[in-house]
């Protein structure tokens, strides 16, 4: 089966992104497990905690990912920044062992006035620290980048750098269709373009570490380093590339998560959900 959602709210409690998940027909679901725009992390308490699980328990949903902090720079030249990113990508992964989750998504960071191959080095040794923070099967998933200034994580072979230096079974990355295409990495979405850009991170992960997608139409246009999502079909994108990509098989055993903005400009809705499934309809 498909596995096919959004990023959806937990205002009210974790618990009620599951009901947010059985609102749009979703059988996957991304949330955060604390505020995006904060430092300082707090933990759920036992009882959100008890009415969480038994909620997805009775539900359809299959794999719950967490997103980490915006706020987060591993490969920044300030000492401090990345101290302080380190704990709070350890502290965002704890929350995401703690209910069970698949894994946390993240965005790497920025290299800024450093030489990408420094900034890189760190990222490594500061994925290395959060890893042994938190032991344990929550995967720790690196996002592609849209790769405005010196964005890390753009291309395949930088993740495969990191990853092949990592050589730990948690470290997975997830693939985000409109940061690829703002990017300059992916153009046209067409059938031969898929594939040439996925045997590409075959090569460099190996396609089994590729573990979820970030499905977004894009505001922005081809190579705009811009990072602005749009709802599917609506954007620079467009529907035909999602319905190319639905045929990639390789990517069948993903999971397919929306992040736009919705219809109503309320989030991943069940008409965004609708139109995903649609593209897999022969």
């Amino acid at each position: 089966m498909l596995k096919i959602g959004g990023h959806v709210s937990t205002a009210g409690g974790l618990y009620k992104a599951i009901e947010n998940a059985a609102r749009i027909g979703a059988n996957a679901i991304q949330i955060f497990g604390a505020s995006p725009q904060q430092w300082r992390v707090g933990m759920p308490d036992s009882a959100g905690m008890k009415r969480y699980r038994d909620a997805l328990g009775k539900s359809d949903v299959q794999s719950v990912y967490l997103h980490g902090a915006y706020l987060v720079n591993l490969g920044s030249a300030t000492k401090e920044l990345v101290e302080k990113s380190i704990q709070n990508l350890a502290d965002h992964l704890a929350i995401t062992e703690l209910i069970g989750g698949q894994g946390l998504i993240f965005h790497i960071g920025s290299a800024g006035e450093q030489k990408k191959e420094a900034a890189i080095k760190k990222v490594i040794a500061s994925m290395r620290v959060v890893l042994q923070k938190v032991p344990g099967k929550a995967q720790l998933i690196m996002e592609n980048a849209a790769g405005s200034g010196q964005k890390l994580g753009s291309t395949p072979e930088e993740m495969g750098v990191i990853m092949n230096a990592l050589d730990s079974d948690r470290v997975k990355v997830c693939f985000d269709t409109a940061h690829a295409f703002e990017a300059g990495i992916i153009e046209t979405y067409s059938p031969a373009e898929i594939k040439n850009h996925f045997d590409a991170w075959d090569k460099a992960i190996g396609i089994k570490n590729l573990v979820a997608l970030h499905v977004n139409d894009s505001k922005s246009p081809f190579n705009s380093h811009y990072d602005r999502h749009e709802n599917l079909g609506k954007g620079f994108i467009g529907l035909k590339s999602f319905k190319n990509l639905a045929k990639e098989k390789r990517l069948h055993d993903k999971a397919w998560l929306l992040e736009v903005p919705g219809f109503d400009d309320e989030g991943p809705d069940k008409k965004n959900v609708d139109i995903l499934k649609s593209c897999f309809v022969k």
